[in-house]
């Protein structure tokens, strides 16, 4: 059996071509144009970055190289005894565009076993952080504390060819990810239950380890399998990935650069919303007296909450115009696994009342629901209630894309960002302002 790196060798020797062909050949084609609004406005929509992980499709929503997500959760090889994917067998898809077979996901399973020990100065780092410091920024000082592990650093003190890049950014990429869910779990136990903290298992795969390590119980394996795939990438332009990407692109290590992705993951703008849209949905549900409305007691509720100038939550989204397909796996798991539980009914009765309601209004681009409107009701319902701690799990998840594109960024010899800025002046003369 040809293993992932060595498929992942043959991939980016096939594909370095492609790109190199462009730059030489059409490296003076023009993409688009660029508005002062998007100049001004965060960049919004331009057409800068490229990457061959994720895209984003307005009415399909995230593709994961090429396949939608009902055709991730379908194709690719479930783990033992669970019904969704391994999240190996789904790193293995990021990073090579194949589907693995059963035997290729369970080694790159096995790979991730044998780098999963996390060095103990790393929880030393924890320890010694107050109690009371927010999960995100304890995450992140335990990734950039394991900078020292870089394969990369080494390597290229050594003088290595640039070609090979790839290769031991590769080797931090797996060190990393396999040691994430330790660190998380960690962080978790030691914050939130009194420093209870349970060992990993040498011989569970990476969602249910972490189920272990929470302390919590089947099938809330398949519920940390389904977060980090759904949560992995979503292009390279959303704060995180672009943040992991730019940093790598100075050749900082996966280290520094996962550490960077978390700081802007762990932002209201970004990471935060889960939470945000559960605490909203406990207001709701404390307003109506913990009973489940009617779909009309509903409806009543959201008009009163627009004509107020507030907005609905977890509905709406900056490029999708359909209902989040993060959402609907999501729904798809609360409707096996908890169909009767009060606050995914509130979920489910939002669902049928406000797309209607925001279409007539007639304000929203896309009144469906997001990935953010359900994912927290799960998290509560299997008793991980701690709001801080949803964004870690996002940040698990998210560094599966941040690495798989920091490899291929290496592999294709991206060079350093670097767009150009502009003064207000010279934006009123681009305008013809006077």
């Amino acid at each position: 059996m040809v293993s992932l790196k060595e498929k992942l060798f043959e991939k980016i020797e096939a594909h370095r071509p492609r790109t190199t062909r462009l730059l030489k050949e059409f490296g003076e084609v023009k993409v688009g144009e660029v508005t002062i609004s998007q100049v001004i406005g965060g960049m919004r929509s331009v057409k800068s970055l490229t990457t061959d992980i994720s895209y984003l499709d307005p009415m399909e929503g995230i593709r994961f190289r090429g396949f939608t997500i009902p055709e991730v959760l379908e194709k690719l090889p479930p783990a033992e005894g669970g019904e969704m994917p391994l999240v190996e067998a789904f790193f293995y898809l990021l990073l090579t565009g194949d589907v693995p077979n059963k035997e290729e996901a369970e080694s790159v399973a096995k790979e991730f076993n044998d780098r999963k020990m996390v060095p103990e100065y790393v929880f030393d780092v924890l320890k010694a952080m107050p109690k009371d410091s927010h999960p995100m920024a304890m995450l992140s000082a335990a990734v950039v504390s394991m900078q020292r592990e870089s394969v990369f650093v080494q390597k290229y003190n050594e003088g290595i060819h640039k070609n090979d890049y790839w290769d031991s950014t590769y080797e931090d990429a797996l060190n990393l990810l396999a040691k994430l869910p330790q660190i998380a779990a960690f962080i978790y136990r030691w914050k939130y239950k009194e420093g209870d903290i349970i060992a990993p298992d040498p011989h569970l795969d990476m969602g249910a380890n972490f189920a272990h390590m929470m302390g919590i119980a089947k099938p809330y394996d398949d519920v940390a399998r389904m977060y980090f795939l759904l949560h992995s990438d979503h292009e390279s332009g959303n704060v995180s990935a672009h943040t992991g990407h730019l940093v790598a692109s100075a050749l900082s290590d996966i280290y520094y650069a996962n550490s960077a992705m978390l700081n802007g993951l762990a932002g209201p703008l970004h990471g935060l919303a889960n939470q945000e849209v559960l605490r909203w949905l406990q207001g709701v549900m404390d307003q109506m007296g913990g009973k489940v409305p009617t779909e009309d007691e509903m409806k009543k509720f959201v008009w009163e909450t627009l004509n107020s100038g507030q907005v609905i939550p977890g509905f709406g989204h900056a490029v999708l115009r359909k209902t989040d397909p993060r959402y609907s796996a999501q729904r798809g798991f609360c409707l096996k696994h908890l169909p009767d539980y009060p606050l995914f009914k509130y979920v489910d009765v939002l669902y049928n009342v406000v797309p209607p309601i925001l279409v007539e209004q007639g304000k929203a681009k896309n009144p469906w629901p997001n990935v953010d409107a359900q994912s927290g009701v799960i998290q509560w319902y299997y008793g991980l209630t701690e709001y801080d701690f949803y964004t870690v799990l996002f940040g698990v998840g998210r560094a599966l894309g941040v690495c798989a594109n920091i490899v291929w960024d290496r592999a294709l010899g991206y060079p350093l960002e670097r767009p150009k800025s502009l003064t207000t002046d010279m934006l009123e003369a681009i305008a013809g302002i006077k």
